[in-house]
């Protein structure tokens, strides 16, 4: 992906991330999301430090901004627009 900017590679999880996108039960695919999240986790391949939900802050103008748990969530903005 053009957003691995650490440069992660492995070969089991990149086997994990296709299974779980042609898996069509959803509790299964819900179960594989969730080893690769752990997976990811455990070999810190996206260290996230310092961010924090409760210090969110934007100006009230700013509308259907959700905040997420990762900074790195925040490319795609087609929803988000400004009242003013």
């Amino acid at each position: 992906s053009p957003r691995n900017y650490p440069g992660y590679c492995n070969p089991e999880v990149d086997a994990m991330i296709l299974e779980q996108s042609r898996t069509r039960d959803p509790a299964k695919r819900l179960q594989l999301v969730h080893e690769i999240d752990k997976r990811l986790q455990e070999e810190g391949a996206r260290p996230i430090m310092g961010w924090r939900l409760d210090y969110f802050a934007m100006w009230p103008y700013v509308k259907n901004l959700v905040p997420h748990q990762s900074i790195y969530n925040y490319g795609r903005m087609q929803e988000v627009w400004l009242d003013k």
